[in-house]
């Protein structure tokens, strides 16, 4: 299906609280890590720094004992802390804090992820994330530990709360189904109402979580309503991260509440205000690092079809377990072989319409889905050409579909949250 690229200010081109993450008071702030804290006996200290992994960084030397203490006891909790390195303790470059960082374990990085490919991580696991929480919160968490490119938190609260955040992402995702439209959108009209210059916000009297959950999830309102996917994305975001502010950060679950009733953020604001992003053109990820809960985004890497509005590329989030959103059938979500397939086989189903007007033919795009899987040499070629990484904007020569960055929710914590509302 067709799927928006909103610009984002050219910025690339330049379930709930449970389970073993419950809600813990927050920690004294902290960025500096000191080489005299002492290891747990069950993971093993790195001589030297190792980049990426998880990063614990604070002010004092007893905040980040006592950070990463309460992460040692999670990890033992999850069955994780024998596959754990835990680096020492460390000053900050600025010398404003200190630093502690964890990896998973350079021989199981090697064997269940080689190349940092997390797209086959739970098979090694074994695991039902589909149906757990806590082998969902493993996966985040083991995909988070082989990161090359550091997870920073100033205090363990904030850490709990990203996989909370990254699992309200997953589980709300799963439940998403829309009906699918490139320029039209709709919301419940009982909950939402529309202006120009304040987009879709919110009646008062009426609680954004529901209403977030009524816009998106046809099992709640018994109705799909039209979004594009980028947009539908930022509703899946806001949600997962109100729900997390409704147990640890309520007052800043009011300040959004109070936001979303006088005009919505969208698109690039939506972006700097509530997300990070990780991964650049000049320092890309791998092509197959993944971590559950990231929104990506999958380039059309062919100039024609992508002429076509809304089939720009596409925004998903990745699930885990090697599958990717499908907001048009839920019940379907992508592999990333499927979703590299898609994409290839838009530009043999472009047409012109009476109107002039160039569109897509899905069912066209369907068949030779299928019929290319159902080759292997040729689902082979495909992939090799589309696991390229995307080439700049307006670029179309040898570029695949693989974007170099991927996004996820900022701190939300009381005294360490950096997600900042515009003011009113």
């Amino acid at each position: 299906m067709g799927h928006l690229r909103l610009s984002l200010h050219n910025r690339r081109h330049q379930r709930r609280a449970s389970g073993v993450f419950p809600i813990l008071p927050n920690l004294p702030p902290a960025r500096i890590l000191c080489a005299s804290m002492r290891a747990d006996p069950h993971l093993s200290p790195h001589p030297e720094p190792l980049p990426g992994g998880i990063r614990l960084h604070t002010d004092t030397e007893a905040a980040l004992t006592a950070a990463s203490r309460v992460v040692q006891q999670q990890l033992v909790q999850l069955g994780l802390q024998g596959y754990v390195d835990q680096a020492p303790a460390r000053p900050l470059p600025d010398g404003k804090g200190i630093e502690q960082s964890f990896h998973l374990r350079s021989e199981l990085a090697d064997r269940w992820a080689p190349g940092l490919d997390t797209t086959g991580l739970n098979q090694h696991l074994q695991r039902d994330t589909g149906q757990r929480d806590d082998d969902l919160d493993r996966e985040i968490l083991l995909a988070m530990l082989l990161s090359p490119v550091g997870f920073s938190f100033p205090s363990h609260a904030e850490l709990a709360s990203a996989v909370r955040i990254r699992r309200n992402i997953v589980l709300a995702a799963r439940k998403t189904a829309l009906a699918f439209h490139t320029t039209e959108a709709e919301r419940p009209h009982d909950c939402w109402t529309y202006a120009e210059g304040r987009g879709f916000t919110v009646r008062p009297g009426h609680a954004l979580i529901p209403a977030l959950q009524k816009a998106t999830q046809p099992d709640t309102s018994g109705k799909l309503y039209s979004f594009s996917c980028y947009r539908a994305t930022e509703y899946v975001i806001l949600l997962a991260i109100a729900q997390e502010l409704e147990h640890s950060n309520p007052a800043l679950l009011h300040r959004l509440q109070q936001q979303w009733e006088r005009r919505a953020i969208m698109s690039g604001q939506f972006h700097d205000v509530f997300l990070r992003e990780y991964g650049s053109m000049e320092a890309p990820l791998p092509p197959r690092y993944y971590v559950p809960g990231d929104r990506l985004w999958f380039r059309n890497p062919d100039p024609h079809s992508s002429d076509v509005t809304g089939y720009e590329g596409s925004w998903v989030f990745y699930l885990g377990g090697g599958l990717f959103t499908n907001f048009w059938k839920r019940e379907q979500p992508y592999t990333l072989t499927a979703k590299c397939l898609e994409l290839f086989h838009w530009r043999h189903a472009t047409y012109t319409d009476a109107a002039g007007e160039l569109k897509i033919d899905e069912s066209i795009v369907e068949a030779r889905v299928q019929d290319s899987l159902a080759d292997a040499a040729q689902a082979a070629h495909i992939l090799e050409l589309m696991l390229r990484l995307r080439e700049p904007k307006g670029v179309y020569q040898s570029g695949g579909c693989i974007d170099t960055s991927r996004e996820y929710p900022r701190w939300v914590c009381p005294g360490t949250t950096d997600l900042v509302l515009p003011p009113a």
